[in-house]
C-alpha cells in the first residue's frame, strides 16, 4: 500500500531544492520548475518559502510564475490531458476534439476531476503538425484525433 506524502516529507523535499539555488531573481524560474517537477505542481507554501527564501516578495513570485503556462497551482489529475490548439490543429477539428473531452469528463481546461483522475490543459503547439489534432495524455501522443477517438481513449483511461 502507498502512502501519501506528509506536509513534513513536502517541506524536506523543498528545503532540498531551495538548498541548491543562492538569492536572487534570476534563480526564479529554475527554483520554480524544480519544485514542480518533484511536488507536481506549485502550492501556496512551496511559493512562500521560495519567496522567502530568494528574498523576494510572494507577490513577485506569484507575478511570475502566472505569467508562464508551464507552471501549475493546483495537483493534477492521474491522468494528464493536453490538446494542441495550435494552428494545424485548430483547422483540423482541434477545437471540437476539446469540446468532446469537456463534455466526456466534465471539466474546462486548467481543471482538475472532483476525482482526481483527469486534469485538462490547453497547449498552444506540441510541433506535431503533421498529426493534427493532437491529443497528449500522459506524455503519449495521440496523433490525427476526432471526438469519437478522444471520448474513446477518455473511457479505456477510466
Amino acid at each position: 500500500m502507498t502512502t501519501m506524502p506528509t506536509l513534513d516529507d513536502d517541506r524536506k523535499s523543498l528545503s532540498e531544492v531551495l538548498k541548491k539555488y543562492d538569492q536572487g531573481r534570476e534563480n526564479l524560474i529554475p527554483m520554480l520548475q524544480e519544485i514542480q517537477d518533484r511536488m507536481s505542481f506549485l502550492s501556496p507554501e512551496a511559493v512562500a518559502m521560495a519567496a522567502e527564501h530568494l528574498g523576494l516578495s510572494e507577490n513577485d513570485v506569484y507575478g511570475v510564475a502566472t505569467f508562464y503556462a508551464q507552471f501549475r497551482f493546483h495537483p493534477p489529475g492521474r491522468h494528464r490531458i493536453k490538446v494542441c490548439q495550435g494552428t494545424a490543429c485548430h483547422v483540423r477539428g482541434g477545437g471540437l476534439v476539446l469540446d468532446a473531452i469537456v463534455r466526456k469528463i466534465g471539466i474546462s481546461p486548467g481543471e482538475t476531476s472532483e476525482d482526481k483522475n483527469f486534469s485538462l490543459e490547453r497547449v498552444a503547439c506540441f510541433g506535431s503538425c503533421a498529426l493534427p489534432p493532437v491529443v497528449v495524455v500522459d506524455d503519449k501522443v495521440y496523433g490525427k484525433m476526432t471526438a469519437r477517438k478522444t471520448e474513446k481513449l477518455i473511457e479505456d483511461l477510466e
